[in-house]
């Protein structure tokens, strides 16, 4: 650790997961953050590759930009060549589409915090001093169900038995290791994570399997289509009394210890949801009803500023992307109907082009999306379930309603969000399984596609909102754009100069030890940028070094 607050640049590049790869550049000073510059540095190009193909068959190729979030791309797709036809799948088509939806979310949701967050607040080397009778009681309280401390005991002995053999693997390196200032569970909190972090190991896989009862697979769907789903098996009654089961189980880990491990968190590291605020919000509307097409479950919009209960519709017409800091030829800032995608690599220079991604922007200004965004609105809007769940983590965390607005704010809200869907996932299997008992289910319509369309699909996805924008000549894509949510949080500035919603969060974040800033990491990972669990750190003008962040 350093002796007094450091001043100087930080680098943590690459910041990678399958999706592609994130640089981080931050300007510190006295200790905290007073610049910061996100750079995507994988180029896709996934919108040339699909001009001149059937429409139809765009969302195959899409979805393939990630296998994390899988389907989502697919959706989207399918999505905007529908809108272009002026087609409405069958109301059982887009049931089964809200469940693989949801549940994808869910899945990812439970993914990022265990498997890809956590680890920047819970020292698992620590855990092996806990008492795991005080550790059970714990969990007990925090998660509102009897944890027997058998449990926490045969999880302390694994962890033991991990260390003793000195396999930490790729945890070798970890910032918790040898002790770091930043972090601050207890012993037993940290047992109770690093045990559900083992448990949200086999939960996650039960989520997927679910999915992949209507999806066919987990990852890539492939029963979606234009004009509906074809997972006609997944039907019977024995499927989804499988999937009923599946859900329940994983809907009871995220009610109780996925709960419980925020209240966690929120509880002893206050400062975490003081710092990490951006400066506006917005995302898509999404669940609409199956029979009408209208009153979505998520209602999209924009919060302007931190203004609770001053929200606006959101206007597509309003989106534009700005090319100026990115990798790519000069044009200005272009409808995404009317974007064009032409590489022009020129090195990495943070006071000119430093990217791959473009910069979206509504109305011209930077806008944060995805669950926090999402939660902000309907909190907004005074949404019930969602005040009653969001007061009620600020109420056992001791916290107030402006810490929403920050680094623990944007991951409990997916927590909450997690709760939300699964409950209301019920509902949409309950309203299925009354269509297949009443006899044969339409769930995919013949449709006959135009000569000249265009068409916009929009989804709420884990991360945020996701649109594809498709122009089809002479029935083939002439033009295809995907502005997804990792380019509206973690692009480039945009022509005026303004940050992008990651680079405002960075800036006021402490560094306590710049050789290990974890504080920048649990940052940047609330975003769920798509990480894995190694990166590698440089100070500017020193040496390299590999760490685990």
């Amino acid at each position: 650790m350093a002796d007094k607050a450091y001043t100087g640049r930080i680098v943590v590049d690459p910041v990678t997961r399958i999706e592609g790869h994130l640089k981080i550049d931050v300007s510190v000073r006295n200790g905290v953050v007073d610049n910061a510059w996100s750079s995507t540095q994988l180029f896709r190009g996934l919108e040339i590759i699909v001009k001149g193909r059937p429409p139809e068959d765009v969302h195959n190729y899409v979805q393939r930009a990630c296998g994390v979030c899988t389907t989502t791309h697919s959706l989207t797709s399918i999505r905007a060549v529908e809108n272009a036809m002026g087609f409405k799948a069958p109301p059982a088509a887009e049931l089964v589409r809200h469940l693989i939806l949801a549940t994808l979310i869910v899945h990812d949701h439970l993914v990022h915090f265990y498997h890809l967050h956590s680890l920047d607040f819970c020292d698992v080397a620590n855990a092996l001093k806990a008492d795991p009778v005080a550790a059970a009681k714990l969990a007990s309280e925090v998660s509102g169900r009897d944890v027997p401390p058998g449990d926490l005991f045969v999880v302390h002995g694994r962890l033991k038995k991990f260390v003793d053999a000195g396999q930490l693997g790729w945890l070798d390196n970890a910032y918790f290791l040898g002790g770091h200032p930043a972090y601050r569970l207890s012993p037993e909190e940290n047992l109770v994570v690093a045990a559900n972090y083992i448990e949200a190991l086999r939960v996650q896989m039960k989520i997927a399997k679910a999915m992949a009862i209507f999806a066919g697979k987990n990852p890539h769907s492939q029963t979606m289509r234009v004009g509906g789903v074809t997972c006609y098996e997944a039907l019977r009654p024995e499927r989804l009394a499988e999937f009923r089961a599946l859900y329940e189980e994983c809907r009871t880990f995220i009610n109780h210890n996925y709960l419980g491990d925020l209240t966690i968190l929120g509880r002893r590291y206050p400062e975490v949801a003081a710092y990490g605020r951006t400066t506006n919000y917005m995302d898509f509307s999404d669940f609409h009803d199956p029979e009408t097409g209208k009153d979505p479950f998520f209602r999209g919009g924009v919060l302007w500023g931190h203004a609770i209960g001053k929200t606006e519709e959101l206007d597509p017409a309003q989106i534009q992307e700005h090319l100026s800091r990115g990798w790519y030829k000069p044009g200005p800032p272009a409808h995404p109907y009317d974007g064009v995608t032409d590489p022009d690599y020129t090195g990495y220079d943070p006071n000119g082009h430093y990217s791959w991604s473009k910069a979206p922007r509504y109305k011209g200004e930077a806008v944060e999306t995805g669950a926090l965004a999402r939660r902000l609105i309907a909190y907004s809007r005074g949404e019930q379930e969602t005040v009653t769940r969001m007061d009620a983590w600020l109420a056992a965390c001791k916290l107030k309603q402006e810490n929403l607005f920050s680094t623990m704010g944007r991951t409990a809200a997916r927590m909450v969000e997690s709760v939300i869907l699964m409950n209301r996932v019920q509902g949409w299997l309950n309203d299925l399984e009354d269509r297949a008992k009443a006899g044969p289910v339409e769930i995919y319509r013949e449709w006959t596609m135009p000569d000249e369309a265009k068409g916009v699909g929009f989804c709420a996805v884990t991360r945020g909102g996701l649109s594809h924008w498709i122009r089809i000549e002479k029935g083939k894509t002439a033009n295809y754009q995907m502005v997804v949510p990792s380019t509206w949080n973690l692009g480039p500035r945009c022509d005026k100069g303004k940050p992008s919603a990651v680079e405002q969060s960075l800036m006021g974040n402490p560094v306590l030890d710049p050789d290990r800033p974890v504080e920048l990491l649990r940052t940047v990972h609330s975003f769920d940028p798509c990480i894995a669990c190694s990166v590698h750190v440089l100070h500017a003008g020193g040496k390299r070094s590999f760490r685990i962040l």
